[in-house]
């Protein structure tokens, strides 16, 4: 092990061991952290969390949504899974039975789910295809 000498720190005049010369003044661990503090941690840019393309499209989105779940048959869960919550229209969510890519807006593709189902619809993609609540996306 390498035993460093100590020096005469420039801030606060104690021999201790030198932590940083900076600017041709030596300073102890401590000054050093008084003189310069941390700076905090800063990203290079700032990503958006929605595109300003896609801001016109979620808010057209959420009209058709409110307008597509109001409709008389579209007021309860279509797949009725076994733990269904048999939801009201406003814990309901709308499935796209195609993805939402390019069928995003199109609301001949979307189905009402509560919950549970939508959740049991995307863990199990096979078997919700067999029971026509998806379609392959391609």
């Amino acid at each position: 092990m390498i035993k460093t000498k100590p020096k005469m720190c420039s801030q606060c005049g104690h021999e201790k061991q030198i932590w940083k010369n900076f600017e041709g003044n030596r300073y102890c661990k401590e000054c050093w952290y008084q003189k310069k503090p941390l700076k905090p941690f800063q990203t290079s840019r700032v990503i958006p969390v929605v595109s300003d393309k896609r801001k016109p499209l979620d808010q057209l989105y959420s009209k058709l949504r409110k307008e597509f779940l109001n409709l008389p048959h579209n007021s309860t869960c279509r797949a009725k899974l076994p733990g269904c919550m048999n939801s009201t229209q406003q814990e309901l969510t709308v499935h796209h039975t195609k993805g939402r890519g390019k069928y995003y807006l199109d609301t001949n593709t979307w189905i009402p789910l509560c919950l549970s189902c939508h959740n049991w619809v995307e863990e199990h993609p096979a078997e919700a295809k067999e029971m026509f609540l998806s379609e392959d996306r391609v």
